[in-house]
């Protein structure tokens, strides 16, 4: 059975956590273009996200398409999961399972991170 809208707008606004700044900041960030699966010089997946949640960001709820619901369940349903894996267990700020949790949106460092991932 598919998600309400509500159920999206619920599950977005707890798991995608840093602000479009911070978010923007960060794809423009080395780290944040050498993790995920891109082949060559193409732009991953994850950084690819990341750019289309700062204009899902900067759009009003009410104005949302269902390409950008459907993108935004998208983006909880990885973050949840990448959460579930779980992340290192040393050194997580500089790992690359942060590094693409972020570029997906969310900081596992901020609020309390993946614990009810």
């Amino acid at each position: 059975m598919s998600k309400s809208r509500g159920q999206i707008w619920d599950e977005w606004r707890e798991l995608v956590n840093m602000t479009p700044k911070e978010l923007e900041r960060w794809l423009d960030t080395e780290e944040s273009q050498s993790v995920g699966d891109a082949e060559g010089d193409a732009e991953s997946t994850g950084h690819y996200s990341g750019r289309r949640i700062l204009k899902i960001k900067d759009t009003r709820k009410d104005d949302l398409s269902d390409d950008q619901w459907d993108w935004m369940n998208k983006v909880t349903g990885y973050v949840k999961r990448h959460c579930a894996q779980g992340g290192p267990k040393d050194d997580v700020e500089h790992s690359t399972w942060r590094y693409s949790l972020m570029n997906w949106g969310h900081d596992p460092l901020k609020d309390d991170g993946c614990q009810d991932g």
